[in-house]
């Protein structure tokens, strides 16, 4: 749990390892958290927002967007609880996105490409615990949650 705690609340280097960001910068820390500035590029748009993130060590990081241009609100949220009882270092994994954009044409091109970019931005997360704290102790099993 502490390793993807780790990884994930560690904004001030997302430019270097998560797909499609090419800025971040935290600020603003406060006890709770702190507030991260991000320019996010999907070809061929960059938007740059401000997050307000939420952290509770080892369990939880959530990051809230109301101020973009390009979205009315964007909610990423990781949660992490223990794994396998005789595997001590493992741990659940549950990522939810939420988001809505302002325009129906962003909107449209966000629902064509969702699951690959979350795919991809999971996956990103997973392999720079590895490269910091090395190999998984059991291969990662991805459950997906089903659209209703």
């Amino acid at each position: 749990m502490q390793d993807m705690y780790s990884v994930v609340s560690d904004v001030s280097n997302y430019h270097k390892f998560v797909p499609y960001v090419k800025k971040s910068h935290v600020h603003s820390v406060t006890g709770g958290g702190f507030k991260a500035d991000l320019i996010v590029g999907f070809p061929p748009l960059n938007e740059a927002y401000t997050s307000q993130v939420t952290l509770e060590s080892p369990s939880l990081v959530k990051s809230e967007c109301h101020d973009g241009r390009l979205f009315n609100y964007l909610l990423n949220e990781w949660r992490f609880s223990p794994g396998l009882k005789d595997i001590p270092n493992s741990c659940v994994l549950d990522f939810r996105v939420a988001f809505e954009f302002k325009s129906l044409l962003h909107s449209n091109i966000a629902n064509i490409f969702f699951d690959l970019i979350c795919d991809q931005m999971e996956s990103a997360f997973i392999l720079e615990v590895g490269r910091r704290s090395g190999p998984p102790s059991i291969r990662s099993h991805v459950l997906k949650a089903r659209r209703s």
